[in-house]
């Protein structure tokens, strides 16, 4: 017994009609049977194809508003009515309902509605009811029904028909029902998601996650491991909504450090030239500058080892003058808002390398969700949008601040936030001048960085590291002194840090001791 079976009968109802038209006629064409509904069948019958309307099959006219038109036995009975069983048959017989083979639907565009920053009541009237029902019946019965919720899928559906004489298997079905399930849930999921928020609901019984696939990547993290870039639809300026100009694919750690490097730019906005360099996730260079060429420089002079074969992340239209500058080293990516045709021109001659244009920077204060699997679980939590000014602040040792110190602290702070933990940030006439990531031991990250700034030092030919009258930030408090006066020894002025520890006396009392200022900001940056 095959497996193949014909399409005789098809409903056809979208809200997106893109190639709707040629699928439902190329489907005409091989004898198939249209139904439709509103504005789908109104758009057939105009480009001259027989269709008949929903309302004509179940007696019942559309009504309130379009709310309801499909849910009726004819139209459901058609799609899960299971051909081969014969209680089945005979209901169908005696309540006139005909099969259907076909059901093509895509669903009320609510996630553009929630994204186009819609009213309450408008999201509500933009929830799918009747297309979510249909979906989910016919891919339930997908041993004899074929269901279709993308456009993509037009296609696929016209090629499975040729290459079967106007037919489709069972594996071709099933793989419509998995996508079709999937789109559902999706769907659902962004409307939980979306109400969660409207009522001010943190931490709901049940939350949905759900992604479109972007791109099946060659691998993961390494090469055993098999990975895949889903989009989450919140179209959130950054590698997920980037134009590619040029070079190779982008590959699972690529993706993940050009977010983590275009975050960071994003957190100094467009006042000021701002480039971040990132290496795994971390940065190893960021500066602002009176220019894009400027900013760049003075990030690579941060640590120019670890830069080789980084993410460059600007914050600006991309110059000529800037390209010429990052072209001097391998780079993996560079992430812009913009990019001049002369500095596209100049990448070109670099074919690996990977230039994309986003059109805008993400809003580093935006309210939204990250995730982090564990064993078993999921954690949820909002995004680090924590944010100081001058104002927030608060000096807790004898001396103070300069105005210039300040400034320095906070574009310190800025970077602790993107660093992962233990992190120290050593930060000089605003840029960074020693990066220490990830260390188990608070002190040991402040070394590193020194270190770090020595060595570079060395590299230029300075007299002394630029750590020398620089300041520090600490992504979270110091347990004892000797974080605080190691960063010291190193040449700090002034430090920030959150505060909160039970020694933050002695830790005080050895900042007066060693002679310079420290503010504590009352939050903590902490990433992992």
């Amino acid at each position: 017994m095959t497996d193949l079976l014909p399409i005789s009968r098809a409903l056809l109802s979208v809200s997106d009609k893109t190639g709707l038209l040629e699928f439902a006629q190329a489907l005409a064409a091989r004898g198939v049977e249209l139904l439709s509904t509103g504005g789908t069948s109104k758009m057939l019958r105009e480009a001259g194809l027989s269709v008949t309307d929903v309302a004509d099959v179940t007696g019942f006219p559309e009504m309130m508003d379009g709310r309801v038109k499909t849910l009726h036995p004819k139209v459901h009975g058609g799609l899960l009515a299971l051909r081969d069983n014969q209680e089945h048959r005979t209901a169908m017989e005696t309540h006139g309902i005909a099969p259907i083979d076909l059901l093509v639907v895509n669903l009320y565009p609510f996630e553009a509605t929630v994204a186009k920053g819609a009213a309450y009541d408008d999201c509500i009237e933009n929830i799918d009811i009747g297309g979510p029902a249909m979906i989910r019946a016919a891919a339930k019965n997908h041993a004899f029904v074929n269901v279709v919720v993308d456009v993509e899928d037009y296609a696929a559906v016209l090629a499975e028909l040729d290459a079967n004489d106007d037919r489709t298997s069972m594996a071709f079905r099933q793989r419509l029902a998995q996508a079709a399930y999937a789109r559902t849930a999706a769907y659902d999921a962004a409307v939980s998601t979306w109400m969660a928020k409207a009522i001010d609901e943190a931490t709901p019984r049940r939350r949905a996650f759900a992604g479109t696939l972007a791109q099946t990547l060659r691998y993961g993290e390494n090469p055993h491991q098999s990975a895949a870039f889903y989009l989450d639809g919140t179209g959130r300026p950054g590698v997920a909504t980037a134009k590619q100009l040029q070079g190779k694919e982008l590959s699972y750690n690529n993706i993940n450090d050009t977010d983590a490097a275009f975050e960071l730019v994003a957190e100094f906005g467009t006042e000021q030239p701002a480039v971040a360099i990132i290496k795994h996730a971390n940065p190893c260079g960021v500066a602002t500058g009176s220019s894009l060429l400027e900013a760049y420089k003075r990030a690579y002079d941060c640590d120019r080892t670890s830069a080789f074969g980084g993410i460059v992340a600007l914050n600006g239209r991309l110059d000529a003058a800037t390209a010429e500058e990052i072209v001097k080293i391998f780079t993996e990516v560079v992430i812009a808002p913009e990019a001049d045709d002369a500095a596209i021109a100049i990448f070109a001659a670099k074919k690996n390398l990977r230039l994309l244009v986003t059109g805008a920077l993400p809003d580093p204060t935006a309210e939204i969700l990250t995730y982090r699997q564990v064993a078993g679980g999921m954690l949820v939590q909002g995004k680090d949008n924590g944010r100081l000014t001058k104002g927030d602040l608060k000096v807790v040792t004898k001396k103070t601040p300069t105005d210039a110190q300040m400034d320095d602290l906070l574009f310190a702070w800025k970077v602790a936030k993107h660093v992962k933990s233990n992190a120290i940030i050593y930060v000089r006439d605003g840029a960074t001048v020693g990066v220490g990531a990830g260390q188990m031991s608070r002190v040991d990250s402040t070394r590193i960085a020194a270190r770090k700034a020595e060595d570079m030092a060395e590299a230029l030919g300075l007299d002394a590291p630029l750590t020398k009258g620089c300041v520090v930030a600490s992504d979270a408090f110091f347990p004892f002194p000797d974080g605080l006066l190691t960063a010291a020894e190193a040449g700090a002025l002034a430090v920030i840090q959150p505060g909160g520890s039970m020694r933050d006396a002695e830790v005080i009392a050895a900042a007066d001791e060693a002679g310079i200022a420290m503010v504590f900001t009352g939050m903590r940056h902490f990433r992992h």
